[in-house]
């Protein structure tokens, strides 16, 4: 972390800025309503990659971290001490990422999650002479139609079958769940949990995610854990779904404008790059803050093209900010952001956990 030797006026751009305020204002929210509910918070760092945001969750709350690869977690832990409690959420194959696996799992506790037999079958193997055993949850597919078992049966017999493996323990049920999905994840993991129970294995963990829903995570009370990623930053796909407002997106993108070829159409130095191409259902590739009547419709690696019906009123020099469609992804396309408090740039943060992706 260095401290900021730019301003908002005279920072180069594009440069994606983090408003430290709005986002401590999203996790005290959620944390709020877990505790209301009973709910242990654990929340994915894929959307910032940051250690020090990391603590900030941590400090409010939340009983650990969660993370997509082996790579992204070796890269928090290292870039912070307060990061004691790790769960990997992707089916780990391969014996290099095993190795690092089993490291990591010497300096924190560490649980993974398993979909097939043979993910299994790779993590008894190299924990199976380990001092400790890894514990392992069941991922269930509870409607969103990526990994996870099919049925609550088949999630009961990988539960025995983790329990019987060397080296492992069974560490519970997850599910990464559809927007708007509670119902169906109470009505699988109630069923899932009950026939592991009756077969004489206890269930400690029953943890579901997402944004989108989580503020009527309650819903589905067979919950014990939720790991909500993106509500830290927000973006312009949760304000489409009614989820938060402009005011709760804590990253922008800052751009400039660089050129005016026409009344309507202006040209920004935010292209895919920064903004990426991500749509999300949406039309346009960002949200102009202060500015409804514009676009965003098109974009090339370095150029972002804005459009108006009417008159564009920009001129070469202004400077934008933007709300990306998603932020998890503009996040790593950076090596660092502006962290910005009380309106103003006070420290740059490189992206600890940027391009870990094994």
């Amino acid at each position: 972390m260095t401290k900021a030797a730019a301003t908002l006026q005279t920072v180069n751009t594009p440069a994606v800025l983090v408003d430290l305020d709005t986002a401590r204002r999203n996790i005290e929210r959620f944390q709020i309503y877990a505790d209301a509910h009973g709910l242990k918070v654990r929340p994915h760092i894929k959307t910032h990659k940051l250690p020090a945001v990391a603590e900030m969750q941590l400090r409010a709350g939340a009983v650990g971290i969660t993370c997509q690869k082996v790579s992204e977690a070796e890269a928090m832990v290292a870039g912070s001490p307060e990061i004691r409690d790790v769960l990997i959420t992707y089916n780990i194959l391969g014996a290099e990422k095993l190795e690092h696996l089993a490291s990591l799992a010497r300096k924190v506790t560490l649980s993974v999650v398993a979909d097939n037999e043979t993910v299994i079958d790779g993590l008894s193997y190299a924990f199976a002479s380990q001092p400790a055993p890894l514990a392992v949850l069941v991922e269930c597919n509870t409607g969103a139609d990526r990994c996870g078992v099919p049925t609550p049966e088949a999630a009961a017999a990988l539960a025995q079958r983790i329990t019987k493996a060397p080296g492992l323990a069974f560490g519970g049920l997850m599910t990464y769940p559809p927007t708007g999905g509670a119902a169906a994840v109470e009505s699988f993991m109630t069923r899932a949990k009950a026939f592991i129970e009756a077969a004489g294995i206890r269930v400690p963990v029953v943890t579901s995610g997402g944004t989108p829903s989580m503020m009527k995570a309650a819903e589905a009370p067979v919950t014990t854990e939720y790991r909500p990623g993106t509500y830290v930053y927000n973006d312009r796909s949760l304000v489409s779904r009614g989820v938060c407002g402009w005011e709760d997106c804590a990253l922008t993108v800052l751009a400039t404008v660089v050129s005016v070829p026409a009344a309507n159409r202006a040209i920004i130095d935010a292209g895919s790059k920064t903004l990426t191409s991500d749509l999300l259902g949406l039309s346009g590739y960002g949200h102009v803050l202060g500015r409804d009547d514009i676009s965003i419709d098109q974009l090339s690696e370095e150029h972002g093209r804005l459009v108006s019906e009417g008159p564009i009123n920009l001129m070469v020099g202004d400077k934008l900010r933007i709300v990306p469609n998603h932020a998890c992804v503009v996040t790593n396309m950076v090596d660092a952001v502006n962290v910005v408090e009380h309106g103003e740039i006070s420290a740059v943060w490189p992206v600890v956990a940027r391009g870990r992706i094994v």
